[in-house]
């Protein structure tokens, strides 16, 4: 990966990072800390990574916890694999049985109606198992230490505990509610930003995971706790529904764009929404001018049209047929491509048959690159605390549809549509390296946006991230970040959108990148619009 600071160079908010034997990019630096000690001690990229997501369900509560979903895309010893480790819904809780408890035709986001089986726990032993350096109960040492010894609490995510205390405020006196109230604010408040927060009950279960290779959490001690909980409070979760899962090895999905080979996880998740805009843009060169309203345009409309087939078509390929190859092949690609034309469109999906998460990557000095992602989805997820364990769990089954008629239609046993993707650069059959940007359905369209500024406009990785963003949120409407320049939203706005800007830019998406270099030093970047951090080696 080369740069070109002569054809594009936007006022970073910090500099860029290079380093040689490793490098752990992450949104608290306290992660990045324990992932770049993995390294030290011997640890590779993939220990490196499980230290920091691990350490991060202590650090960041807010955005993911010991109930997560995970995906990971890893560059292993000439190798490129995938690892999806999203939960399935429970096999108690029927079709007719969710639609009569779900009062205005959506599955809540709170309780255990949203639950499903979470996947972080698996990926890690997964990970562990099939790429780690070190054993796990080494691995997970330096997330159980912030647990036990207590950790200042960061501004950005004091501002996510307050907003998820006040979400769950309302179910205080409920029993199924209590337990988080009991261990997220246990003076009876969120704590204050630089306010220590330990958290004991985390610690033992990172202890019991590492020393049982996370066994314990579907086929021990730990689901039997989880399957109790839920049977006194209302919830369908079993210790069986825990006892038959296991994170699943994928082969990621591509597409080329400008001579690189972008690669992202098959669905369930919609990183396939990435490549379809891709696809979309690659015809022509980009505008010249990055922040011009032309260059905003061309990919807005693109990621419009690639975001209603994702919506329309990606569910669990193994409760239906995906149309992936279809969906990708340029044949289709053109067909939707003559959809874009100078005026802004309202989307609608074609036919290819005629909010909070973490993102951390990991590279070391034997060339080895993770790009995994962990969430329990909106917030701190459902709001069900596991008694005594520290386990907060997702709340995934909120993006199920109710419609029959939809491929991602609720069934017991099923994965719903994902919104978690990590993404993974390529050039010439070798790696450029690991890249992702959270938040929800803010991530595809993150990811084109630091692609567009990588490849077309050859920024470095801070600068990629430090760029302004958008978000298409539906219809016409577009929200711009205040740096976008007033002449650009201006002209938007004569194009045909609906332009939004966004003061508060939290909802624009978190993200990291390490890029590769040619002459093998890494070259990192983490999020300025939160705490991001690099740690190296």
């Amino acid at each position: 990966m080369q740069f070109d600071p002569d054809r594009y160079r936007y006022p970073s908010r910090r500099t860029v990072t290079y380093a040689r034997n490793g490098m752990v990019c992450t949104s608290m630096p306290l992660a990045a800390h324990a992932g770049a000690e993995i390294l030290r001690r011997g640890g590779n990229a993939v220990d490196a990574a499980i230290a920091a997501a691990a350490a991060l369900v202590v650090l960041e509560p807010v955005s993911n916890g010991l109930g997560s979903d995970a995906f990971a895309i890893v560059w292993m010893n000439g190798g490129l694999f995938g690892l999806n480790g999203s939960g399935v819904s429970p096999r108690a809780l029927s079709y007719p049985a969710l639609l009569s408890l779900c009062r205005d035709g959506r599955v809540p986001q709170d309780g255990w109606l949203p639950v499903m089986v979470p996947g972080a726990p698996s990926a890690w032993a997964e990970l562990s198992r099939r790429f780690g350096r070190l054993p796990l109960q080494k691995t997970l040492v330096p997330a159980a230490g912030y647990a036990w010894d207590g950790y200042p609490v960061s501004v950005h995510a004091a501002k996510q505990w307050r907003a998820g205390y006040e979400r769950f405020y309302p179910h205080r006196g409920e029993a199924a509610f209590s337990p988080w109230f009991d261990l997220f604010a246990p003076l009876g408040r969120p704590p204050e930003p630089g306010e220590l927060f330990c958290c004991p009950e985390m610690a033992e279960t990172l202890e019991e995971l590492g020393e049982t290779g996370c066994e314990s959490y579907y086929r021990g001690p730990l689901a039997g706790k989880i399957g109790d909980f839920s049977a006194r409070t209302g919830g369908y979760l079993t210790s069986e529904d825990l006892a038959s899962y296991k994170a699943q090895w994928v082969s990621p999905i591509s597409a080329d764009y400008r001579g690189y080979q972008v690669y992202e996880l098959p669905p369930n998740g919609h990183g396939i929404a990435v490549l379809m805009a891709l696809n979309l843009l690659k015809d022509s060169p980009m505008p010249g001018d990055r922040n011009g309203a032309e260059t905003y345009h061309r990919m807005i409309e693109a990621m419009k049209l690639a975001f209603c087939d994702a919506q329309a078509f990606v569910a669990d390929p193994d409760a239906m047929d995906v149309p992936v190859s279809r969906l990708l092949s340029e044949g289709y690609a053109r067909k939707r491509r003559e959809l874009i034309s100078g005026r802004a469109l309202a989307p609608a999906p074609g036919d290819p048959y005629s909010g909070d998460t973490v993102y951390l990557c990991t590279a070391d000095g034997e060339g080895n690159m993770v790009s995994y992602i962990q969430s329990n989805y909106m917030g701190f997820g459902s709001g069900i605390v596991v008694p005594g364990t520290g386990i907060s769990l997702q709340n995934r089954g909120n993006n199920f549809s109710l419609d029959p008629q939809s491929p991602n239609c609720y069934a017991p046993g099923k994965k719903a549509y994902h919104t978690i993707i990590p993404g993974f650069l390529a050039k010439d059959g070798r790696p450029v390296g690991p890249f992702g940007v959270m938040g929800g359905f803010m991530q595809p369209q993150g990811h084109l946006q630091v692609l567009v500024n990588t490849v077309d406009y050859h920024m470095n990785p801070q600068e990629s991230l430090d760029a302004p963003r958008f978000q298409w949120t539906g219809g016409r409407t577009v929200q711009l970040e205040r740096e976008v320049p007033s002449h650009t939203a201006l002209e938007l706005e004569r194009m045909g959108h609906q332009v939004e800007v966004v003061a508060d830019n939290g909802s624009m998406g978190r993200g990291q990148i390490i890029w590769r270099m040619e002459n093998g030093v890494l070259c990192g970047g983490a999020e300025p619009r939160c705490d991001g951090a690099v740690g190296c080696y």
